[in-house]
């Protein structure tokens, strides 16, 4: 297996990171991801420092996929946005509080 380095930018800044040549377009998604999830975050103006950012990034990411995993399986386009918002949301408001 191949390895190479790839570079991405999250909220501007550029990391670099070694990752298999067939995981490349993953990763980049990923880093995509990230960096749209670290950006609304920023937007919002409710959380202040790139690593509350990115922990707040990283919270909602994975209450995601941990959703995803315990609900039986929907087609993609079955996703309640709303839903996700109101999660969001809520993370927020419970971090607000430890500030």
């Amino acid at each position: 297996m191949s390895t190479e380095t790839v570079f991405v930018k999250i909220l501007d800044k550029e990391y670099q990171v070694a990752c298999p040549r067939e995981e490349r377009a993953a990763l980049q998604e990923s880093a995509e991801l990230l960096d749209e999830r670290m950006r609304s975050i920023k937007r919002s103006g409710s959380v202040i420092g790139l690593e509350r950012i990115a922990v707040m990034a990283a919270l909602n990411l994975s209450h995601e996929l941990l959703q995803s995993r315990r609900e039986p399986r929907q087609a993609p386009l079955d996703l309640d946005v709303e839903e996700l918002q109101r999660l969001h949301d809520k993370i927020d408001r419970s971090l607000a509080r430890f500030e």
